[in-house]
């Protein structure tokens, strides 16, 4: 008689509690954590402007072509980055992909205003990384999952 040994599934907070001493999961929670309070930060400073005076990242050719005024602009603004920063939090493996469009509609934006190229190389660095955090989450997703014969 043959005995095999294996492990039964670990729900995930217990997996994730096992993971976190791998290299891989720390660096997809230090992502997830970045990509979820940057942008809910940036998107709430949409409605007061402290950080910066939001509306001269504004390319003025898409202020002409937005509905209603730039800072109305940015308040819309600020409100989808403050939806992609939950997203991100709550399903990282979406939320990361809705944050690399979001960011590849700023670097556009960014670069028909003259004098914010290196504010657009900035944000592509941003956007890389949130690809980074996709395809990690992608991995932690598929690694979390139940395997459905019970064996693991």
């Amino acid at each position: 008689m043959t005995t095999s040994t294996h492990t039964s599934h670990v729900p995930g907070p217990l997996l994730d509690r096992a993971r976190v001493h791998q290299p891989e999961y720390q660096a997809f929670l230090l992502l997830r954590t970045a990509f979820t309070v940057a942008p809910i930060v940036f998107g709430v400073d949409k409605f007061f402007d402290v950080l910066t005076h939001w509306q001269r990242y504004l390319a003025p050719g898409i202020a002409d072509i937005t509905p209603g005024t730039a800072h109305q602009t940015m308040l819309m603004v600020g409100v989808v980055e403050i939806a992609a920063g939950v997203l991100v939090a709550l399903r990282p493996h979406i939320g990361a992909y809705v944050v690399v469009a979001w960011l590849a509609g700023i670097i556009l934006n960014l670069l028909l205003i003259p004098g914010f190229y290196d504010v657009a190389l900035r944000d592509f660095g941003l956007l890389l990384a949130a690809l980074a955090l996709a395809r990690l989450a992608a991995s932690n997703r598929r690694l979390a999952a139940p395997d459905p014969t019970g064996l693991r």
